[in-house]
């Protein structure tokens, strides 16, 4: 039976034209592994994350997923979080808590089960994983490897039927790849747990695959046995036969007998048949590596003797770390998760000062290059939204230039160059926090290709790539090695170190324990190796790479992929597209409708009789009584205008960030007498989110910010006051009478200080205190508060005028990514 049926599944994004998954049919049968490959940027995790109700993506969604024959929609809270185990590329991204232990019972506790059933689950994952020995320590001192086997263990304490995995190994080193796809393996293989598996490292994970689906452009060109994958591929789409196991790519690749159809698929089976085919066929010899030329003898960069350590009384990272890399070459630094890679690039770029040893960088220090402007030194950070700072793709790369003496024009056709140059023109107007983890490494090596470095430093720079794009990405460095860049690289891929590196070198022990050129360093190696390495050990010695295998055999390797256009610097046509505010900007507008008007009319109306009835009736006895019930009254209309649907998880946190944001912020200026950003806040989630958000953050920030400040009977006021600025706010931004620029902004914000505040405020202080309030007694009270009122205009229109527009951006795009607050009508 199938655990999944996707049936002409097709998903788009907000504000985009072409859909990230197109018509895709698919099925997930029990106890199935399925491997899902193809390039970055296809619409993988897409689809799987669209397998997870509670990260499936915000957009527009047609076709069916059914789960056991039932649509996945239908499922409650407590199956789908359950039944349904997803693990994701990044562990620091899923990890919660602190400790190990925690980490492995927080889904149990959230699924409300019982302490007794709590600690046999978890002993049971702890054993099962081999997590003894590191069960009480806190997460953040584990490896990255054993992060992901938390993350896999607490998934699995679960007992899920299924399995979803997002690029697991994306970040390991690759023993702890090997080790945590065997351990997926072993789940699916002993408990009967079906596997769906997004993964680029294919020479792993192919051998435990029952079938291989493959996706192109949001399509799924084929799904079937690994071997049938590779044949079909192989004949129709070279470029993704790029990324197939070595043993199939040198099968394919080279001349064989009649009745040698049988395509090698694992290592062991491509190790059977080489042994086959050398014994009548003897090994040519292998190629020469190819000469590298450094063009000059003096290092660009040159570590000697660092020693470095985070704090005082921790051991040292790096240990007598000595480091040369020379112009014109490419330098691969390798090792095991933790052993302080990335540690010594953020040395070598001065982002770490060491506590003994020398850094230079071109001779100079590298906090010297770093004030240069470009031709210094760059870095290319493991996480590449690190670098991201614009709305676009475009305005990111344009920001780089911004400090040069470059029209306009030159500034647009070196950012074009560099967008083809890096193969993603068409991403120009996506926000860069939108794209693949494939599409997010071009975009960060674009931005760094732009400064025009003389040293480059890249850490991890092919995760999440494709095979095709290594390619490009290969000849790009080429080109800067060419050019006499010196080009230190820290990476985990193995074959693309062994395929285009000059040099490697392994840390290990804070220190380089190996320095050799990639043949004689991974012929050398029985883990770190290559897996064609493994495959050839002892029948064609000396051969670390497919094309080598290849040759040896007497085929013909692919010739490496051509540049796509000059390197940045030279004329290219203005085919890229202009920075924009992007179609996602303006889309899924709210459209207020009259039955909205009259519901939010009708709760304002009821809260402002609670608000007077409670002061007759209680005086100021019963004011808690009074501001739970506007709570109350404040949350009614998500219940009337979103009747049709339950609001999702993603929509409630938002709304309880806004209210953190507020209490702090107010708790944060307690110094400055009114001097606070809270109703420019309350506005400008009125005006992102609509008025009902608007009024409910309002008010509950009232009411949870006075238990610091004080409550009172003036409480249940300040909630109506703060919640109908904000409720005011989204109605006229609605109806189109107040925009989201600066200005009218600011001014409706003193309107709302100076009006709606100091007018519900000052008169409350004469109604909570006179039995016998008088019209005089409200207009005195109004005056006397007026200069507190200017101060509290003062500070919303400072807190609207400097923040506005950022705020709003960041809501906005909340909002339009996740599809939260629809329409209202």
């Amino acid at each position: 039976m199938a655990c999944f049926e996707l049936r002409h599944v097709t998903f788009s994004y907000p504000g985009q034209s072409l859909p990230a998954v197109d018509d895709v049919t698919l099925s997930l049968a029990d106890g199935e592994f399925v491997t899902l490959c193809g390039p970055s940027g296809c619409g993988k995790t897409t689809l799987l994350r669209s397998l997870k109700p509670a990260l499936s993506p915000a957009g527009d969604f047609r076709g069916d997923i059914l789960f056991d024959g039932k649509p996945l929609a239908s499922l409650d809270a407590k199956t789908q979080a359950s039944a349904i185990g997803f693990v994701m590329q990044n562990p620091d991204n899923a990890l919660v808590t602190d400790k190990v232990w925690h980490e492995l019972a927080f889904g149990l506790e959230s699924l409300g089960l019982k302490t007794p059933e709590i600690r046999r689950r978890v002993a049971e994952m702890a054993s099962f994983f081999g997590i003894e020995d590191w069960f009480y320590r806190d997460v953040s001192s584990l490896s990255g490897g054993q992060k992901q086997l938390v993350c896999l263990a607490s998934v699995m304490a679960l007992q899920p039927r299924v399995l979803l995995l997002d690029e697991p190994t994306s970040q390991l080193d690759p023993i702890a790849a090997s080790d945590f796809l065997s351990t997926v393996a072993r789940i699916n293989r002993e408990l009967g747990v079906a596997v769906l598996i997004t993964e680029h490292r294919l020479e792993e994970v192919f051998p435990f695959s029952d079938r291989v689906a493959v996706m192109e452009n949001g399509r799924l060109l084929c799904a079937d046995r690994p071997a049938a994958v590779g044949a079909a591929l192989a004949a129709s789409h070279p470029a993704l036969f790029a990324s197939m196991p070595g043993a199939m790519r040198v099968w394919s690749a080279v001349p064989h007998e009649p009745d040698d159809v049988r395509c090698p698929v694992t290592v062991s089976e491509g190790r059977e048949w080489l042994s086959r085919r050398l014994q009548t066929r003897p090994a040519l010899p292998i190629p020469p590596p190819r000469p590298v030329s450094r063009a000059s003898d003096e290092p660009s960069l040159a570590l000697s003797g660092v020693w470095f350590r985070y704090e005082k009384t921790a051991p040292d990272v790096l240990r007598d770390f000595s480091l040369r890399a020379y112009p014109g070459e490419l330098y691969a630094l390798l090792g095991g998760n933790g052993a302080g890679k990335s540690t010594a690039l953020a040395v070598a770029a001065g982002l770490r000062v060491p506590h003994r040893g020398s850094v230079r960088v071109l001779g100079q220090s590298p906090a010297a290059l770093r004030a240069l402007p470009e031709g210094g030194l760059a870095l290319l950070p493991q996480d590449p939204q690190s670098l991201f700072v614009g709305k676009t793709v475009y305005e990111d790369l344009r920001s780089v230039l911004d400090g040069e003496r470059l029209s306009r024009e030159e500034k647009d056709a070196r950012v074009r160059e560099v967008l083809r140059l890096c193969r993603i023109p068409a991403l120009g107007t996506r926000h860069p926090y939108d794209l693949s983890g494939g599409e997010q490494q071009r975009a960060a090596l674009a931005k760094v290709l732009l400064k025009r470095p003389r040293v480059l430093l890249l850490d991890e720079p092919t995760k999440g790539l494709d095979a095709a794009f290594k390619q490009i990405l290969a000849s790009i460095l080429r080109h800067l090695a060419d050019e006499g860049v010196t080009l230190v690289m820290i990476s985990h891929d193995v074959e693309f170190c062994a395929a285009y590196a000059d040099r490697c070198g392994l840390l290990f022990d804070g220190c380089i324990s190996a320095e050799e050129a990639p043949r004689a360093f991974f012929s050398g190696m029985a883990f770190y190796t290559t897996a064609v390495n493994r495959m050839a050990r002892g029948l064609v010695p000396g051969a670390v790479t497919a094309d080598d295998l290849i040759a040896a055999c007497g085929g013909t390797p692919p010739p490496p992929p051509a540049l796509p256009d000059e390197f940045p610097g030279g004329d290219a046509p203005p085919d890229a597209p202009a920075p924009s505010s992007g179609p996602a900007a303006k889309a899924g507008k709210r459209r207020f409708s009259v039955r909205s008007a009259v519901t939010l009319a009708g709760t304002a109306a009821v809260m402002a009789a609670t608000l007077l009835a409670g002061t007759w009736l209680f005086g100021d006895r019963r004011y808690y009584a009074v501001s739970i019930l506007l709570i109350l009254e404040s949350i009614l209309p998500f219940y009337v205008l979103f009747e049709r649907r339950r609001p999702q998880a993603r929509e409630l946190v938002l709304l309880a960030s806004l209210c953190a944001i507020g209490v702090a912020g107010r708790a944060a200026f307690f110094m400055l007498p009114s001097f606070k950003p809270v109703l420019a806040l309350v506005i400008l989630t009125g005006v992102a989110l609509g008025g009902e958000s608007g009024f409910l953050v309002g008010a509950t920030t009232a009411f949870v910010s006075n238990f610091f400040f004080g409550q009172g009977p003036w409480t249940p006021w300040q909630m109506f006051a703060y919640g109908i600025a904000g409720l005011l706010a989204g109605v006229l931004h609605e109806y189109g009478l107040l925009s989201e620029k600066r200005l009218p902004l600011t001014v409706f914000g003193v309107f709302a200080a100076l009006v709606l505040y100091g007018g519900v405020m000052n008169p409350a202080s004469v109604l909570m205190v006179q039995s016998h309030p008088t019209a005089a007694m409200i207009f005195a009270a109004y005056l006397t508060g007026l200069p507190v009122d200017l101060v509290h205009a003062a500070a919303t229109a400072v807190f609207l005028w400097l923040f506005s527009r950022l705020f709003l951006e960041k809501l906005e795009r909340i909002r339009v990514k996740y599809g939260l607050i629809p329409s209202a009508s």
